[in-house]
């Protein structure tokens, strides 16, 4: 037996269906179910590890959407000789520089790095090795020792989001010089032991290729480089042939200081949001590679109308975009009985959520919306909710469109030493399970501050007073806060 609900406007069940439900319980019926059809949330959502991705600076704070930043770090401030200890001077360095984004949900995209650039004076090497020295003996082990103790650091910092692997190349972007074939084996094998729960991330697609890494394309979507099996094309080729984008992120950022960039991805970040065809283009890149994040084009002007309007649409696309379509759940729970949930939700956004963030069903009180009990939905792993994949530039969607995911389940409610006897708000949360910090949203309007997403009203242990549904007019703005 089903109650069907939309939220809609200002519909809610009335007294009609309330006595039918309580005519239907007792006559000794299986439980009917509340089904509820979400509204989907039409703007873009500020969501963990997506989006828009500044560097470290003022920029993080002011970010409309940024819930990453990258971090440029010279190897000699880590380190200045081989006697200093190493993991001592990381771990207070980034205590140091990633105080302030305590509380603000974003987390850190490391880079080590040697080199800056070609010109004389941005090197950044410890002192007791030489400048420009990728080959040596000596290095290697160096280079080695680093990376072991930016593991013993970062990969457990729930601060971290992903590691890129940097060091070799001006901008630790691997070139100037490339990592040869010997290299690759040598850092790739070191970043596999020391990085057992993060996520490396390299540089080149065509390279690293025995390693199950990920890839950060700094000239994302640059007409030059769209194509070439290096970049665009190399990306594409690996999605296809390994699925990497099934499991690891593909991130990066736009450039706009070289080459053709003027043709695409256009003159500047406000360029590139503004003007149609630019934004398309774009918009294209990050579906067809399942992109995401992205940053320099994060650098875009929030207070012009036109530039935020195609930032909201690239937002949109960047990520991941769980879409809660339906949600059902048992109105009447007896004392130590169980509560049924069913629900089905669907991946619009461009590439999956990398992180295994537990899904929790909440009861919270009607009045405050404080939490009085809360679980872990067992068996349910987000990270299996992909998008739909081989994107078709013509008509704006996936070939293959995204599934459908359903969850079908009981949970236990505990007797009253636990949950009081009452009414309940049922909602569902994806907290961070390390930081009490942001959590993840689905985009749809029923949302409560605190990252909640109340969906209906259960009676438990009690006779149901009137309605199973929350008036729209109670929710609050997901991007509100």
């Amino acid at each position: 037996m089903f109650i069907k609900i939309i939220y809609r406007a200002s519909q809610f069940i009335g007294t009609f269906a309330t006595v039918f439900l309580t005519a239907v319980l007792s006559h000794g019926s299986d439980p009917a179910l509340v089904v509820v059809d979400p509204e989907e949330y039409p703007s873009a959502l500020r969501n963990p590890l997506k989006g828009f991705r500044p560097d470290m600076g003022g920029s993080v704070s002011k970010s409309r959407f940024a819930t990453l930043a990258r971090h440029y770090i010279k190897w000699n401030d880590l380190e200045q000789k081989k006697t200093d200890d190493l993991v001592a001077n990381i771990r207070a360095y980034s205590d140091g520089k990633w105080a302030k984004l305590r509380g603000t949900g974003v987390k850190i995209i490391p880079r080590v790095y040697l080199d800056w650039d070609r010109e004389s004076g941005n090197e950044y090497w410890p002192s007791d090795l030489e400048s420009g020295d990728y080959s040596s003996p000596k290095f290697k082990r160096r280079l080695l020792r680093l990376i072991e103790a930016l593991g013993q650091c970062w990969d457990s910092d729930p601060r971290v989001a992903w590691v890129q692997m940097g060091i070799i190349g001006f901008w630790g972007e691997h070139h100037n010089p490339h990592p040869d074939l010997e290299m690759q084996k040598l850092l790739g094998t070191a970043f596999e032991k020391a990085f057992q729960n993060k996520q490396v991330l390299v540089r080149h697609p065509n390279e690293f290729e025995d390693f199950e890494f990920g890839v950060y394309w700094d000239s994302w979507a640059h007409q030059e480089q769209t194509f070439r099996l290096m970049h665009g094309a190399g990306i594409d080729r690996l999605n296809a042939t390994k699925g990497r984008w099934m499991t690891h992120p593909i991130e990066g950022e736009a450039a706009y200081n070289w080459g053709n960039y003027k043709v695409q991805p256009g003159d500047d970040p406000n360029d590139t949001l503004s003007d149609p065809e630019h934004r398309a283009f774009f918009i294209d890149t990050i579906r067809n590679l399942h992109c995401s994040a992205l940053g320099w084009i994060a650098n875009y002007d929030q207070d012009k109308p036109a530039v935020q309007a195609g930032a909201e649409e690239v937002q949109k696309a960047f990520g991941y975009r769980f879409v809660l379509e339906e949600f059902s759940f048992s109105p009447v729970v007896r004392n130590l009985g169980d509560l049924r949930i069913k629900l089905r939700v669907k991946n619009t956004g461009s590439a999956p959520f990398y992180q295994d963030w537990p899904v929790r069903l909440n009861l919270l009180d009607p009045l405050s919306h404080r939490v009085v009990w809360s679980q872990e939905i067992e068996n349910v792993d987000i990270r299996t909710w992909l998008p739909g994949d081989d994107w078709d530039e013509r008509v704006g969607r996936y070939r293959v469109p995204a599934k459908t995911y359903s969850v079908d389940t009981t949970v236990p409610l505990p007797g009253n030493l636990k949950l009081p006897r009452g009414e309940y708000v049922v909602a569902l949360s994806i907290p961070d399970p390390e930081l009490e910090e942001l959590g993840l949203r689905f985009a749809i309007q029923n949302y409560f501050e605190g990252d909640f997403h109340p969906l209906g009203i259960v009676a438990y242990g009690v006779n149901p007073t009137g309605r199973f549904t929350l008036l729209p007019e109670s929710f609050a703005d997901p991007m509100g806060e």
